[in-house]
């Protein structure tokens, strides 16, 4: 069974949504407005690379990524391993082709087959309605959080508000860094 890793740069009040710098979000760019680079903290993103064996993310964030993660060397690891896209609208036809093997998932029970399968662990990067939907479903076996020292109130969340059984997590990695950026990383608890 593969091990399906969430990954996601959030604010200390839950949004993940524009940290990079993405257009139409208020506060976009978050990540490094006001906060001072240090390369320590971004450690676990390198780790991520060289440890995934695929790469998930839905169709929005697919969007965002394929047409500059190709060609930048701080992603040379994920242009060769194969990447999945849950999407239902997505077609074969809007797959780039620089990008390596790319295969469009239609459903959460193809990403719970999927996960059936041999193979080394599956990381999800970006995709907020993603990771919400896959939560909520018990899909996802592990955390990787950086945790930003910034509240944003308004913005996409991590995690949904569906009203749900408790599910534990074991805190299993975690650093402070001086900019006031936390890694966390938690294994859910089944």
């Amino acid at each position: 069974m593969r091990t399906l890793i969430s990954t996601a740069f959030v604010s200390l009040d839950g949004v993940v949504e524009g940290p990079g710098g993405e257009p139409e979000y208020r506060n976009s760019g978050w990540t490094f407005k006001d906060i001072e680079f240090l390369p320590e903290a971004y450690e676990l993103k390198g780790r991520e690379q060289k440890e995934a064996a695929a790469m998930m993310m839905g169709r929005v964030s697919y969007e965002a990524f394929s047409p500059v993660w190709p060609g930048m060397a701080e992603f040379a690891d994920y242009k060769v391993m194969p990447k999945y896209v849950v999407s239902t609208t997505l077609t074969d036809g809007d797959l780039v082709s620089d990008w390596g093997e790319t295969t469009i998932l239609r459903s959460l029970d193809e990403v719970a087959a999927l996960k059936e399968t041999d193979g080394g662990p599956i990381i999800v990067h970006g995709s907020a309605t993603l990771n919400r939907d896959l939560s909520d479903a018990g899909l996802i076996d592990r955390y990787h959080l950086l945790v930003f020292p910034v509240l944003l109130g308004a913005g996409k969340r991590l995690f949904s508000g569906t009203d749900k059984d408790a599910q534990k997590l074991k805190l299993v990695e975690h650093e402070a860094y001086a900019n006031g950026i936390q890694k966390n990383v938690f294994d859910v608890v089944r």
